[in-house]
């Protein structure tokens, strides 16, 4: 019996297609897609409802991983990085898309529904889930200032 490594997803209106592509793709590629939502197309809906969930769902380690796509992948981003544990980033290149997890310890890839193509997205995402944490000492001391600020009381 396989198991499959769960990874979270998620897309408001403006990333539901590709969302949708990226899911059936996750599955032939031996992955579990977790949907966060959103579960159908509706113009008035606001990326922060489901990436909350998601990056919430990746800090606890419920999931692996995350996908966050929205329009262009940038509101996916800001609120992604409001939760703590959560090293978000745009990848819209293949170099990023590893060295982000590779020295930075990526662990929530956002893209843009409205300008990443199909093809290149699966690309990226192929290459941010395969990745992995180097933990060299200079990432491990980032990594560390980072969770410092992140403790802080504001």
């Amino acid at each position: 019996m396989s198991v499959f490594i769960k990874i979270g997803i998620c897309a408001d209106h403006g990333g539901f297609e590709l969302k949708e592509k990226i899911k059936s793709f996750l599955a032939e590629n031996q992955f579990e897609p977790v949907d966060y939502g959103a579960m159908e197309l509706n113009s008035a809906d606001d990326f922060p409802d489901f990436v909350i969930p998601l990056a919430k769902a990746v800090a606890s380690k419920e999931v692996f991983r995350g996908i966050a796509i929205c329009g262009s992948g940038v509101g996916a981003c800001v609120v992604a990085n409001k939760i703590p544990g959560i090293r978000a980033a745009l990848i819209t290149d293949y170099f990023s898309a590893h060295q982000g997890v590779e020295d930075d310890d990526m662990n929530l890839i956002c893209l843009g529904g409205r300008v990443t193509g199909y093809a290149m997205a699966e690309e990226l995402v192929l290459a941010f889930l395969n990745a992995k944490f180097i933990g060299a000492e200079r990432h491990l001391r980032r990594l560390g200032k980072i969770r410092n600020l992140e403790d802080r009381p504001s």
